[in-house]
């Protein structure tokens, strides 16, 4: 019990800590503000996204330079579609900015999944994914799609390509502020949704089975700000089975992430360097045959000035997807 009640003391330690640094002042900050208006989108994001008909581009003249440099440099990647996965009571309009920079970097089919946590599990939405990428990729003609998960959607996103065979769809799965190894926070709140997001529930007991040749490649950020994971560093990726690499981004809260200027550089540059086989089209950009998870990962030190690191797990040897 002793040892249950220090861990949660140094939790709160270094969440007092993390909000009283300059970089947590300007990041509490942003996500008043951000939240404020995600509230006042939150009504437009009730509305059933839809994908549009996509047309063969035979001119390049109406694109402005950043969507055009993708579409020539990468056909691939700007054509690939990208599928968004909101969190718990939530919906489509938290990826508002994120959906908008995507499209005018030149990625041109980028959707969202909405889902009630009324009526809906991880396990569920799960399927309802499956589908959904399913005639996306009837519809497009693509065999591989990139997932977007926030929060809880994350969650979704690996339950589908872990225990649900979407690794043969799912080319990146990119995760914000998910709860991977649960959060503490979730015992507060008796809903059976919740329940599933409790540190060693049966939800998380499942992912952590193993997942020998899954083929997506993962890319979890989390922060020292987010207030709902707890511990902080539950939000990285360490299944042994797992290509995964965990980005910390400092003096960042939970509902922030997907409207961090790093984070949204982050994702748009990976998902622009990978071709439709995982390999590595720029030096310097992890491939999906990036080594997986497994040894222990540190907390970063707290002296360090506000940046974005990356860190890869680098224990034993992958095949190629």
């Amino acid at each position: 019990m002793g040892g249950r009640w220090g861990d949660a003391r140094r939790s709160a330690l270094l969440g007092v800590r993390a909000v009283a640094s300059p970089a947590g002042v300007r990041g509490t900050a942003v996500e008043v503000a951000w939240t404020a208006t995600h509230l006042a989108l939150y009504p437009w994001g009730l509305i059933e996204d839809r994908a549009r008909a996509e047309v063969d581009r035979y001119t390049l003249a109406d694109l402005p330079p950043i969507q055009r440099g993708l579409v020539v440099g990468g056909v691939e990647a700007a054509g690939t579609p990208i599928l968004m996965v909101h969190g718990m009571v939530d919906n489509r309009s938290i990826f508002a900015l994120l959906r908008r920079t995507l499209r005018r970097r030149g990625f041109g089919r980028v959707l969202a999944l909405n889902y009630s946590p009324l009526t809906d599990d991880v396990r569920g939405v799960a399927e309802r994914l499956s589908e959904l990428v399913e005639s996306l990729c009837a519809d497009t003609g693509y065999e591989r799609i990139h997932v977007i998960g926030h929060s809880m959607g994350g969650l979704v996103g690996r339950y589908y390509v872990q225990r649900l065979g979407g690794d043969e769809r799912v080319h990146t799965l990119v995760t914000l502020g998910t709860p991977h190894e649960g959060t503490r926070a979730a015992a507060f709140l008796p809903h059976p949704l919740v329940r599933q997001l409790r540190p060693g529930s049966d939800l998380l007991t499942e992912l952590a089975e193993p997942a020998p040749g899954c083929r997506t490649r993962i890319v979890a950020f989390w922060s020292d700000l987010d207030q709902l994971i707890s511990p902080k560093r539950n939000a990285r990726v360490t299944h042994p089975d797992l290509r995964a690499r965990n980005v910390f981004v400092r003096g960042v809260g939970h509902m922030s992430l997907p409207v961090d200027g790093r984070v949204v550089h982050e994702i748009c540059a990976t998902l622009a360097q990978l071709d439709a086989e995982g390999a590595t089209v720029t030096a310097g950009v992890t491939s999906l045959t990036s080594r997986p998870a497994t040894a222990p990962q540190r907390e970063p030190k707290r002296k360090q000035p506000p940046r974005m690191t990356t860190r890869r797990r680098t224990t034993g040897r992958t095949k190629r997807a």
